[in-house]
């Protein structure tokens, strides 16, 4: 009988330490409207290859360079290549309502980050509020003395229309329009050199009226103090408020060029969205969007710039 016990002991004990089959691996898509140039999407792309190492899940990421025909192309085949999930910027407002739906339609989660699209119905969104920080930058200029009415702000931006500018944009009117202060955006590109010439050659013509500068681009921001060298603005001449998700930006807040740089946590953002689709495609469905961002000065740049100098 105790022979007999001991044997059945053994056989639960058996059971109990048994150890679980690794869950299967998962392949996942990270679609950006950005381009590899644009030195921001290189901390994005480094969140979603963190998150896979971790993960161990598959994830095939694609730029598409503001091309939203090629970014639309790029979601539908992850859903025909039975995508576990997709992780999803907006290139244009409304550009991914359709698409959205199909995806919702065939239970692949689809989950939004960096630009927000209200009008598709994705999963989630991880990220910033576009019209929030318009709003903020352009009521720092004010608050701070930097503006005032009849003064006119110029708005670089890599890609005129695509959603991230036009939703700044949305927010800056609301606080300038009722000011009179007027503004003027304009088209910089996505290359780099080609962003140099551009504001440089703006600059030259129109420094005598330019008040203050507003960056609606990370790669814009962040070619400020190569733009204002070349032209002969001095740190702190021309007030510049923006995007800073770069080295670049980090330092010219550090330095002076810039007055206040928006962070938008692009490792964490690219991070969180995969995990939320993760989430979603193991069948516990989000229900809530993460936002991210902060807008800070000289005296907390050096946070940023240690993050993203890996210190």
């Amino acid at each position: 009988m105790l022979t007999r016990l001991r044997f059945v002991l053994y056989g639960l004990l058996v059971a109990l330490t048994v150890i679980p089959a690794a869950a299967q691996a998962k392949t996942f898509y990270w679609i950006s409207h950005g381009g590899p140039a644009d030195p921001v999407w290189t901390y994005f792309l480094a969140g979603a290859k963190q998150w896979a190492k971790d993960t161990g899940n598959t994830v095939n990421t694609s730029f598409h360079n503001g091309d939203v025909a090629s970014q639309q192309e790029a979601v539908r085949a992850a859903l025909s290549a039975k995508a576990d999930g997709i992780v999803t910027t907006s290139p244009d407002p409304g550009s991914l309502v359709e698409i959205v739906k199909e995806a919702r339609a065939a239970n692949v989660p689809i989950i939004n980050f960096n630009t927000p699209d209200p009008k598709a119905n994705f999963n989630a969104y991880v990220g910033g509020d576009n019209v929030t920080f318009g709003k903020h930058w352009a009521q720092y200029l004010v608050d701070k003395g930097l503006v005032k009415k009849g003064d006119f702000v110029w708005m670089p931006v890599e890609v005129p229309g695509a959603t991230y500018g036009v939703q700044e944009e949305e927010g800056i009117k609301s606080v300038f329009g009722p000011l009179g202060i007027t503004y003027e955006v304009t088209e910089a590109t996505l290359d780099q050199a080609e962003v140099i010439n551009r504001m440089v050659d703006y600059l030259t013509a129109h420094k005598g009226k330019v008040k203050a500068v507003i960056g609606l681009g990370d790669l814009v921001t962040g070619s400020i103090k190569r733009v204002f060298d070349q032209v002969g603005v001095k740190p702190g001449e021309i007030p510049v408020v923006g995007w800073g998700n770069s080295l670049d930006t980090t330092q010219e807040v550090l330095n002076g060029y810039v007055n206040a740089g928006q962070w938008q946590d692009p490792q964490a953002t690219s991070y969180v969205a995969l995990s939320l689709a993760n989430m979603a495609a193991s069948g516990i469905p989000p229900g809530f969007n993460v936002i991210t961002g902060a807008l800070y000065e000289k005296d907390t740049a050096g946070v940023y710039d240690k993050i993203l100098s890996g210190k």
